[in-house]
């Protein structure tokens, strides 16, 4: 066993037994590299990475590919998903490198010092179909860091000062409506009106932050062909090989345009985003299909996905006994060994199941028909087809739990949590599910204990340990947690943990020409300070943290932090107007701050009181946000959205402000109604 044996990342530990002398990041293997005056080469990847897999398999399990790294080289293994201040600097020089192209595993060469001087992702063990080989490019780079030292040195120079060119330069200028109505243009431009999906190419990823932006602009607008963008690409995507029919829950992308053969890893993140884009668009269209969905993922990832301690665990992979979907994939011999005559009938057609397969000589349960056509075929109604369809997952999951399941990443990111976090406050607030609540509760308390130190997070937790400085985007994805907490619960403390977080932000992560760097000012020295302007799978955390200072404006009344959100959205105006799909999240803080907030208070006993807070829980409000207190309150009251705040008359009264202006309170639910801005669909 290698250094790697200690390691709390799932990842790294699965390349504890490799005959390669790896390294974790950190200083030892940095003065190795300097005392022997040696390369460094830097692998990253991730635990759910197939292409990992494959290159572990083929070199780093290999002897003599082993023997070449650990006698030319320092080797050093990291988790991107625990380290990704690492993974955006050294894929930024992966990008300049290759002209753009970059993934995993993603494998750079380094000088002593950190500084790059090559960079590639898969390399193959040997020459194939014009692709260099492993020990090709390592006998490259070694004789250029022998042989041509000056030149290496200007090549991570040069790479170096781009790296530290930190701020996105694309121009900035005014956020208005005007901005808003043309990026959705150009955000639905390459819709796909026959598959779904922004675009009509492969591979297809769900693009859960572009989608809630389009969900949004037919909120503001009643545009109905934007709710049928979302609509249309969401029925595609759950109807698809992409979403586990079994068991529930989304895997990364698509390979191919029809979202039918998944990259079959599943992901919290992708899954805490989409779980609550189904919700909004439930809430939206009043479709029960969208609620459906939704309810499947939180259902799917509190099964399988939560640890006793109440925090999410991060991925599933896509590969088990060497085979990618193995466990997913069935033939129809199987289907009807598990299933009644009856049952088997209407799976085999619902799931679209045939001989042949989809998939390698299986199948990818999907659902190519609507439920009346298959129900007609078959000759029964749709509530008799829905039953067998409902007997048939319940058989077959029970069925495949006997199965040799995908390794479990089971260690416990921060930021990902709090993407789950305020999806479930939100579905707990909105389908009433006291399940959803407690799990929502449990998971807040986690990390608020044991992700927190000395009012600092931390960013992962595995076996009992938490570790790392906590990044930008843990700050922001657990602040959208605390404040949908607060409207679940109405407990002052989560809005006081949220605005104690957003001041450590505002103190040791902001840059000195408007937002946030990625990192700490206390954070470990690197070669450059990442600061990501972009949205990726994730939220920005520059975008997403503003957009929880323009909510924290509207709760607390300080200003400062609109004003940095305010800088932060600018200084990408240009960016909106080239790039809409780059910025999904951005432009949803943009839309915050064009449209308004609407600030909604309500005082008095909840018995009084839970019709007007149904007012506002009823349709599709994204730019509502609701404070309650049961007693009338004075100044001082958390939130200050509360402050002197009274019945009226002795009755449960609501206030609605937008801009520091308020109407005057009223007393009913229909009067609430009318004064707020309607759902689009009049929910």
């Amino acid at each position: 066993m290698n250094r790697l044996a200690n390691a709390t990342s799932p990842y790294l530990r699965q390349h504890a037994d490799n005959p390669v002398d790896w390294y974790p990041w950190g200083d030892e293997a940095f003065a190795k590299a300097k005392a022997e005056d040696k390369p460094i080469l830097l692998s990253i990847g991730y635990s759910a990475c197939h292409w990992c897999h494959v290159m572990a398999h083929e070199s780093f399990e290999n002897p003599e590919i082993a023997a070449m790294m650990n006698r030319d080289f320092v080797s050093i293994k990291v988790d991107r998903e625990e380290r990704p201040d690492l993974d955006d600097i050294y894929m930024q020089a992966t990008l300049m490198f290759n002209r753009g192209n970059g993934g995993w595993p993603m494998t750079v060469f380094l000088l002593p010092d950190g500084r790059p001087i090559h960079a590639g992702t898969y390399f193959p063990p040997r020459d194939v179909r014009g692709m260099p080989g492993f020990p090709r490019v390592m006998a490259a780079v070694l004789d250029a860091y022998k042989n041509r030292r000056s030149d290496v040195l200007n090549i991570a120079s040069e790479v170096t000062d781009n790296l530290q060119r930190t701020a996105l330069k694309l121009g900035g200028g005014t956020i208005t409506t005007t901005l808003l109505d043309a990026a959705y243009q150009g955000m639905i431009r390459d819709f796909d009106p026959i598959n779904g999906g922004l675009t009509r190419q492969a591979p297809k990823f769900p693009n859960p932050m572009n989608l809630e932006f389009v969900l949004r602009c037919y909120a503001h607008n009643g545009w109905e062909r934007a709710l049928e963008v979302v609509t249309f690409t969401l029925k595609k995507m759950a109807r698809g090989g992409i979403y586990d029919q079994i068991g529930g829950g989304f895997a990364r992308y698509s390979v191919d345009e029809r979202w039918l053969v998944p990259h079959f890893e599943k992901m919290l993140y992708d899954n805490a985003q989409l779980s609550r884009l189904y919700l909004h668009t439930w809430l939206a269209s009043g479709d029960a299909f969208f609620k459906r969905i939704a309810e499947e993922i939180y259902d799917y990832l509190l099964r399988e996905m939560t640890a006793a301690e109440g925090g999410f665990y991060s991925t599933t992979d896509a590969d088990s006994e060497g085979e990618e979907g193995k466990f997913f994939v069935w033939t129809p011999d199987e289907i009807r060994e598990l299933l009644t005559p009856e049952e088997t009938e209407a799976a085999l057609l619902y799931w679209g199941v045939t001989e042949q397969g989809n998939f390698e000589g299986h199948n990818i349960l999907n659902v190519p028909q609507d439920e009346d056509a298959v129900a007609k075929q078959l000759g029964i109604s749709v509530d008799l087809l829905q039953a067998r369809i409902e007997a048939a997952k319940h058989t077959l999951y029970a069925a495949r739990t006997q199965r040799v399941a995908p390794g479990l990443d089971d260690k416990v990111l921060t930021a990902w949590n709090g993407l789950m976090l305020a999806s479930l406050a939100e579905a707990a607030r909105y389908l009433k599910r006291k399940d959803y609540a407690e799990a929502a509760a449990r998971n807040a308390e986690f990390l608020l204990n044991t992700m927190r130190k000395d009012g600092r997070l931390l960013r992962s937790y595995k076996d009992g340990i938490a570790m790392y400085n906590g990044y930008l985007e843990d700050y922001a994805c657990l602040i959208d947690g605390l404040i949908q907490m607060y409207q679940l619960t109405f407990e002052a403390r989560y809005m006081t943990e949220a605005i104690a977080l957003a001041e450590v932000v505002m103190v040791h992560f902001a840059a000195p020409d408007g937002g946030f760097f990625d990192t700490s000012d206390d954070h470990e020295a690197l070669i450059a300070r990442p600061r990501n302007l972009q949205d990726n799978a994730t939220p920005s955390g520059n975008n997403l943290m503003a957009k929880m200072l323009v909510l924290l404006t509207a709760y607390t009344g300080d200003l400062k932090y609109e004003e940095y959100a305010r800088q932060i959205v600018e200084q990408l105006v240009a960016a909106l107007q080239q790039y809409p799909s780059a910025f999904g999240e951005a432009l949803n803080t943009a839309d915050l701050l064009a449209y308004g907030v609407d600030e909604i208070a309500i005082i008095g006993a909840r018995t009084e009181a839970d019709a007007l807070v149904e007012v506002v829980n009823t349709g599709f409000r994204p730019n509502a946000i609701l404070a309650y207190a049961a007693d009338d309150q004075d100044e001082t009251a958390t939130p200050m959205l509360l402050a002197s705040r009274r019945r009226v008359d002795g009755k449960a009264a609501a206030y609605v402000c937008r801009h520091f202006t308020c109407n005057m309170p009223v007393t009913e639910a229909s009067a609430l109604a009318a004064s707020l801005t309607p759902p689009p669909n009049n929910q």
